[in-house]
């Protein structure tokens, strides 16, 4: 049976005025996996060369049995065509653009934005979905904290993407948001039966959110405690 994760990443990194190699291998069938660890434990750059926004070194990235990058085959998918849905850990959001605009940014290619009176019907559902009506015309800074993840969720599902990559998507928002954001996603994920990975440190998403725990530490997978939690890590 096809794994929905088939990952090996190899790849040299600086961090923090230090050098180790990134060597990340999964096979899983799991639909929700958490990279789970420290700052600097290359978790971050895992997920940009799953996205095509860095490349590994060498080794192998196949997502729902689709090969995106393979360094022995030659084959290295732009991003673009790789389809992955990537909400930054800031959102990324464009501050001159509208909710609507951001989210029909998503749709497009090239830099050209959104004209602000264009209704594509892929937008307007993910704004109805993920209740965003009211604030559609506003700016991001004219929203809260839960209203841009969510813009930035909208505009990472906008193009059906194969799956879900998420990088610490709750840091910013106090410990009640962050509560509810977790119910939310998960429900939005179950529903859509859409892979995802997630980044973090935070022992309440792991609790949540994870169906399989890759704990990394300088680059490596770490030893797990009982709690399938890296050993010695620490929770916000």
């Amino acid at each position: 049976m096809t794994p929905v994760w088939d990952l090996a990443l190899r790849k040299r990194l600086d961090a923090g005025g230090s050098r180790f190699e990134l060597d990340l291998s999964l096979r899983s069938d799991a639909q929700r996996v958490v990279l789970f660890g420290p700052s600097g434990a290359g978790k971050t750059q895992a997920l940009r060369m799953i996205a095509g926004i860095s490349r590994p070194d060498s080794g192998r990235v196949a997502v729902a049995g689709r090969v995106l990058y393979d360094s022995a085959a030659g084959i290295s998918l732009p991003a673009r065509e790789r389809r992955m849905g990537l909400v930054f850990q800031d959102y990324a959001l464009f501050p001159h653009l509208t909710v609507r605009q951001n989210i029909a940014f998503g749709l497009r290619r090239g830099w050209l934005n959104p004209r602000r009176g264009e209704r594509a019907p892929e937008v307007e559902r993910w704004i109805e979905a993920l209740r965003l009506q009211a604030v559609a015309e506003h700016h991001p800074h004219q929203i809260s904290g839960g209203q841009r993840q969510r813009c930035a969720l909208a505009r990472a599902l906008v193009n059906a993407p194969r799956a879900l990559l998420l990088d610490e998507p709750f840091a910013a928002l106090d410990k009640g948001l962050r509560e509810r954001l977790r119910q939310e996603l998960l429900a939005l994920q179950q529903a859509l039966a859409l892979p995802m990975m997630l980044i973090t440190h935070d022992d309440e998403d792991v609790r949540v959110l994870a169906q399989q725990v890759l704990p990394l530490d300088a680059g490596r997978v770490a030893p797990q405690d009982g709690r399938g939690l890296a050993a010695g890590s620490a929770s916000d």
